[in-house]
């Protein structure tokens, strides 16, 4: 009798996903390359050409002319710009996670308002002109907008639309508040006009060092959120029932966006676009894994916002745009297409 024996099982191939996260890893080690390749860039172009060797001895040999306009002015507006780029990236990331709305950033829930006031009050009433006063000030009044929003918006029971609602009415009255003093003091109006637009141009050690503790907290905080922040995303059933807390999740990603954008915000003003636009583009080739969206968003903002800041000092050579210029005309039609698509999607 002929027995005929079962075929032997064919060695399977290495699974889809290990491919998919050695891509994702390649990835993000290219977006690293590409963010030094920004940096050196930031630090080598601006007003004064400097060649590669020039900005090589300005860095580590002369003291000179090359090393005031290179270390001095350079280095610290690209540092400034990497810091803030990254919370920028991060703080939107998490807002468009906790809100469940992938075109969300740190506008949507008043921050960005509520550093504006804060700015405009301590110039109008307490006579702050330093950028080291407003920096202070600015952070305080974002954290306290964040704080305000959370309890607005249930705290515990805080639910993505009743947060997006409370910074919605929020950040119109604070506007409303904010364009009320700006019209009856001229004064305020002046100042208020360069910081309101966002530029990294004041950018200095003192204001590094003072955002940075704040920055460094967020960003850890953030990227320590990213799997129970995936378990929110699928909806409050589901992260119950895969164990997620998620009023201990919620408060804790809103904490990290405000402590992110509110120190972002205060260091260079307002800067919209950059925490909206590079999460979202991040999504469409990462898939909605926030454990490689944040670290993604953390490397590719800061490019955005360099880049932008590097265009703004070529286009208007030997004056120059300021960054928040450039991320809104890049923004806006980003942001056009990016809704558009979306629709699109949705039919």
């Amino acid at each position: 009798m002929l027995v005929v024996s079962p075929p032997e099982p064919r060695a399977e191939a290495a699974p889809a996903s290990s491919t998919r996260r050695a891509v994702k890893a390649l990835g993000l080690l290219l977006s690293v390359v590409l963010l030094a390749l920004v940096a050196l860039a930031s630090i080598a172009i601006g007003a004064k050409g400097l060649s590669l060797d020039q900005v090589w001895h300005g860095l580590f040999h002369d003291t000179g002319t090359y090393g005031d306009v290179v270390v001095d002015e350079r280095l610290s507006r690209t540092v400034l710009g990497l810091l803030v780029g990254a919370a920028l990236g991060l703080s939107g990331a998490v807002l468009q996670a906790l809100t469940r709305n992938p075109l969300a950033d740190p506008g949507l829930l008043g921050i960005n308002a509520g550093a504006s006031a804060a700015v405009v009050t301590a110039i109008t009433y307490f006579g702050v002109t330093s950028l080291t006063g407003y920096v202070w000030f600015a952070f305080l009044g974002a954290s306290a907008v964040g704080a305000l929003v959370w309890f607005l918006g249930g705290s515990r029971g805080a639910t993505p639309v009743r947060l997006a609602l409370a910074g919605t009415a929020i950040s119109a009255a604070l506007y409303g508040y904010l364009q009320a003093v700006m019209i009856t003091d001229g004064a305020a109006l002046g100042k208020m006009r360069f910081w309101t637009v966002g530029s990294l141009v004041s950018a200095g050690s003192s204001t590094i060092t003072q955002v940075l503790p704040f920055l460094v907290a967020g960003t850890v905080l953030a990227l320590a959120l990213a799997r129970p922040l995936n378990a929110v995303e699928m909806g409050d059933d589901t992260a119950r029932a895969l164990g997620a807390n998620l009023n201990r999740t919620r408060a804790l990603a809103m904490l990290a966006a405000v402590v992110l954008s509110g120190a972002a915000t205060a260091a260079c003003g307002p800067i919209v676009f950059v925490g909206l636009m590079v999460p979202h583009v991040v999504r469409s080739f990462t898939g909605p894994d926030l454990r490689w969206i944040l670290p993604y968003a953390t490397v590719l903002a800061p490019v955005l916002l360099l880049a932008a800041d590097v265009i703004g000092r070529v286009v208007a050579r030997p004056a120059e745009l300021q960054v928040g210029i450039v991320t809104a005309i890049i923004g806006g039609p980003v942001f056009i297409f990016l809704v558009r698509r979306r629709r699109t999607a949705q039919l």
